[in-house]
């Protein structure tokens, strides 16, 4: 592992995106990162389902990870084509398929595994809103491991600055930036897990807890895009906002509006 020198109060580790290799066989910490989510997402997952009396099997609770899995992937790539670069890929529809260069939207992979829940449940016969809950509260493990690898990639980086922890990213050219990666790992991960961890410790509403997470994230990421960089090829939409703000607005109001109606609901039905 070499340090980057820089003139910052922090110093980006600059770590080989390889951790293990044999041969042409190459492990990727980024790669680590999303396993590593998913493990933590199918133990807790497990230990909530018997918790709260949801009857899912082990072999229902692989199916639904898969599924979840496979949500992520389509539609974080489907997300990024479409919200993010819409342009290029029109011209280039071949590179869709190019993953290995990069480009996976959280918002789209969201409506990935939003439409990979509905599928799920139908099949199994489960109630949507107890698997959305489960699922949503396991979701910042994925989401803060996955911005640890955003960090060790060295991508995503933040807007320059001169404050004291602010960082020079081997991608982002000489000036020191903020660590937007670090900030989302811990608002977007740890911050929002222990939030949901309280709130399912209460007696609420179905769902409440998936449409907290909605609206959690969408508070979480539209503080963050602040301090990071926006896209190059996107830059500011209205000339302050990015395209990752845009995206949460609706996230925070449906969030919101859901769990009021929610407890309405529920108020209505005592």
């Amino acid at each position: 592992m070499n340090v980057l020198p820089t003139l910052a109060q922090l110093q980006y580790p600059e770590i080989d995106p390889i951790f293990f290799q044999i041969g042409p066989l190459a492990f990727r910490w980024y790669g680590l990162m999303y396993l590593l989510g998913l493990g933590g997402a199918y133990w807790l997952i497990k230990a909530r389902a018997v918790k709260k009396h949801i009857p899912l099997s082990p072999q229902q609770l692989s199916d639904l990870i898969v599924f979840a899995a496979f949500g992520v992937f389509i539609g974080g790539r489907l997300g990024y084509v479409l919200f993010y670069n819409l342009p290029f890929y029109l011209d280039n529809p071949l590179k869709v398929f190019a993953v290995w260069e990069g480009g996976m939207s959280f918002h789209g992979g969201l409506l990935g595994v939003c439409v990979a829940l509905v599928i799920f449940c139908k099949r199994r016969g489960f109630s949507m809103a107890s698997i959305a809950d489960l699922a949503a509260g396991a979701a910042p493990i994925g989401l803060g491991f996955g911005r640890l690898g955003n960090f060790i990639n060295g991508e995503l980086f933040g807007r320059a600055t001169d404050v004291e922890w602010c960082m020079v990213f081997p991608q982002g050219g000489p000036e020191c930036r903020h660590p937007s990666q670090l900030y989302e790992a811990g608002l977007e991960g740890l911050t929002l897990f222990i939030l949901l961890t309280i709130i399912n410790r209460w007696n609420t509403p179905p769902g409440t807890l998936f449409w907290t997470f909605i609206s959690g994230y969408g508070v979480a990421r539209f503080f963050v895009e602040f301090f990071r960089e926006p896209d190059s090829h996107l830059g500011f939409i209205f000339q302050w906002v990015t395209m990752g703000q845009l995206l949460c607005i609706p996230m925070i109001t449906l969030g919101l509006i859901m769990i009021l109606r929610g407890y309405q609901q529920s108020k209505n039905s005592a």
